[in-house]
């Protein structure tokens, strides 16, 4: 029996073991708003302060799943160049507490409580560019 089937395992838990088909047909309309919020919020202050984070790379946010309590965030992120992707996901991870305090700033009116955050490099672009080498090859 898989895991995320127990009963006392917690909903942040729940989150992260269930395959994603169970994830996004759990997704409701307040999920969806405030992901978009966060990103689109995420994403003004990687282009504004990025720098400190990055160290001259492009980090963009592709998206953002929310838990259905609002307090955990998994935010997905591509990186440009990708040499050294590792280092800068490793960086910001370090800053999360200044990223996820400078959202605060941002959200404090729309939002109670702000997301714990999860950074996680979104390699679906190299996915894509793999599978269309191969089928052109």
């Amino acid at each position: 029996m898989p895991l995320c089937h127990y009963t006392f395992v917690p909903l942040r838990l729940f989150y992260y073991l269930c395959p994603i088909k169970y994830k996004q047909a759990m997704e409701s309309t307040r999920q969806k708003k405030v992901s978009r919020l966060i990103q689109k919020e995420l994403a003004d202050i990687f282009l504004k302060r990025g720098n400190e984070f990055s160290h001259g790379k492009l980090v963009s946010i592709t998206r953002v799943r929310v838990s259905p309590d609002l307090s955990f965030a998994k935010v997905y992120i591509s990186i440009f160049p990708a040499t050294n992707q590792d280092d800068v996901l490793k960086s910001i991870q370090e800053h999360s507490s200044k990223i996820r305090f400078d959202l605060g700033q941002k959200v404090r009116t729309q939002l109670r409580i702000v997301p714990d955050m999860a950074f996680h490099i979104d390699d679906s672009l190299d996915y894509i560019d793999k599978i269309d080498k191969l089928l052109k090859s």
